[in-house]
């Protein structure tokens, strides 16, 4: 996701009156300051929708948890609340999950790069949850068709090379991921890819 080049003023408040501000501005807050999102483009959000269907169904089907998508907060710390375009958050950890944000680490979370984005979701990101010990991380750029999948090992990242072109997720039961649906133009029927994994 990725912020405006706006040379508009920093909006500045505590992250209370950040979450009644506008609850349908997609924005997150860091240090006090509130960040906008910039819309995204049709291609982010044609493989942001075609992920999460197909994650919110298999989830559901299996009992895992839930899967939320941007606008929705994950409050990593006492300074920091992102929003990640798509996050899983698993059965056992729902304790965390209040009515307008989730307070702590995702299970899983996927960030789509846009060329905004780059560094934050590659650096900054990446460091973040990787020190908030969030146990998947995924990281998809549908410019240069590249998918990366991290998961973490001794409080750090390790990328997790795919086999024949197949990423297992530690996080979600059973879940076979081809990466190579991604960057099909039209994307992959849902239906056809909800039978590949035997959830109908």
């Amino acid at each position: 996701m990725a912020y405006p080049q706006t040379d508009v003023q920093t909006l500045k408040m505590s992250f209370e009156d950040f979450l009644k501000y506008d609850e349908h501005m997609c924005a997150e807050w860091v240090n006090g300051e509130v960040f906008p999102m910039s819309p995204a483009s049709d291609r982010h959000q044609n493989v942001n929708g075609f992920l999460e269907s197909i994650l919110r169904i298999y989830v559901e089907s299996k009992n895992l948890g839930i899967i939320r998508g941007a606008p929705f907060l994950m409050r990593l710390n006492k300074s920091k609340a992102r929003e990640p375009d798509l996050l899983f958050l698993s059965n056992v950890n729902q304790d965390r999950l209040l009515p307008t944000y989730l307070d702590g680490a995702a299970d899983l979370v996927i960030e789509i790069i846009s060329p905004e984005s780059i560094a934050r979701d590659r650096e900054i990101k990446f460091s973040e949850y990787e020190q908030a010990g969030i146990p998947e991380y995924w990281l998809i750029d549908p410019i240069l068709k590249s998918a990366e999948f991290y998961q973490l090992e001794n409080d750090d990242y390790r990328t997790i090379d795919l086999q024949d072109g197949i990423y297992h997720s530690k996080v979600l039961t059973d879940f076979q991921f081809i990466e190579s649906w991604l960057w099909q133009d039209p994307l992959p029927n849902i239906l056809d890819i909800l039978k590949h994994l035997n959830v109908i």
